[in-house]
């Protein structure tokens, strides 16, 4: 079956990004725990030297590194199975903010990944808004809502 304008549309605006990012934090995570266990790196991109100390200093504090790339995995799993893809893009949504600082700072050449994280984060997130517009309600949690006394 062809894919048609609508049905492409519709790809292009929920499942494709929401792989896209899963896969690319996937890849991600998986190269960050090949690194934690074997001192290899599967991937790794050119970096400035900049980035390189950024990324030595992550490494040598110790616990930062290793949780990092659990959430990354966590996320990426929660984004690619579709069990709860804005949970998984809350839990991203701040590597993903260092992820495009790093780049527009410190390592320029990884730019185009930077965009392609934004544009990705942005589809999922309009997908998902109905689930991050309870975070914007106001009120307090849990309570009733009274209705107001008419003035006597």
């Amino acid at each position: 079956m062809p894919f048609s304008l609508p049905n492409l549309r519709t790809f292009l605006i929920d499942p494709a990004p929401r792989l896209l990012l899963g896969g690319i934090f996937l890849m991600g995570a998986l190269d960050g725990f090949a690194f934690i266990f074997t001192g290899a790196h599967l991937i790794h991109p050119p970096t400035s030297s900049a980035g390189l100390a950024l990324e030595a200093a992550l490494k040598e504090a110790g616990f930062l590194w290793p949780l990092m790339k659990g959430v990354e995995l966590a996320g990426a799993l929660l984004l690619l199975s579709n069990r709860a893809p804005a949970l998984g893009l809350a839990l991203l949504a701040p590597i993903m903010a260092v992820i495009v600082l790093f780049h527009a700072t410190l390592n320029p050449g990884g730019l185009p990944l930077a965009f392609v994280l934004i544009v990705c984060g942005i589809l999922i997130l309009w997908v998902q808004r109905s689930r991050f517009a309870v975070l914007f309600e106001t009120g307090t949690p849990g309570a009733q809502t009274r209705p107001v006394p008419a003035p006597t």
